[in-house]
């Protein structure tokens, strides 16, 4: 295991390719946690340098420090990996993690502060440490999918909101008649059955969706 690196004001400034006047000008913004100081000495460590790479690429994409400051205060207090995960984690649904400048080239130009926000309290999205972790590639590629064909990103998690109820209440519907006649132990091998139902209706429902508006 190699030990964590850290860089004096000088070092930190020239890896991430500023002058020591922005490093300042950023920490004065709060843009950057304080550094660990050592009398006069301020140190500072690769999580700085990550949060500076990270700033550099969304000024980059036409995002403001302001809103740069806004979207990292949004995701120090957001809720970690450990309390997105749970104790076992998804058990179907693949996780993944991404940088902060990742998630902005998903969704070019919606990482706002509300939406973060939105997808935050949803249980889309947990941080650890300069990564987000979003708790399933499905619903990340498809959540990507619709905006790149023009549908806002505030209305796609405005519809996960709405499409969580419903799931929440087929799950509770299914797991209700399973322990009518069988026991929990039987869930997790007869989940398959339960999604293979809401997966047909919603085709069949479709269906009947696009009949009418023809």
């Amino acid at each position: 295991m190699t030990d964590k690196r850290e860089y004096r004001t000088e070092e930190l400034a020239a890896e991430a390719g500023i002058t020591v006047r922005t490093l300042r000008f950023y920490r004065e913004r709060k843009l950057l946690a304080p550094p660990r100081r050592e009398g006069r000495i301020a140190w500072y460590d690769d999580h700085h340098l990550a949060r500076l790479r990270t700033i550099a690429a969304l000024l980059e994409r036409g995002h403001t420090l302001t809103g740069i400051a806004e979207l990292a205060d949004a995701l120090d207090h957001g809720r970690g990996v450990a309390d997105l995960l749970g104790v076992g984690g998804p058990t179907e649904e693949e996780p993944v993690r991404l940088t902060p400048e990742e998630l902005a080239a998903r969704f070019e130009g919606q990482v706002t502060t509300e939406n973060l926000a939105a997808a935050l309290d949803l249980g889309y999205l947990g941080t650890d440490g300069d990564e987000i972790v979003h708790i399933s590639r499905r619903l990340l590629d498809v959540s990507s999918a619709l905006v790149r064909e023009g549908i806002p990103l505030a209305e796609v998690l405005a519809a996960g909101v709405r499409v969580r109820e419903h799931a929440d209440a087929l799950a509770d519907l299914f797991a209700d008649l399973i322990l009518r006649h069988a026991t929990e132990a039987d869930l997790p091998r007869l989940r398959p059955l339960a999604r293979s139902v809401v997966e047909a209706e919603l085709s069949l429902a479709l269906d009947r969706r696009l009949h009418n508006a023809t």
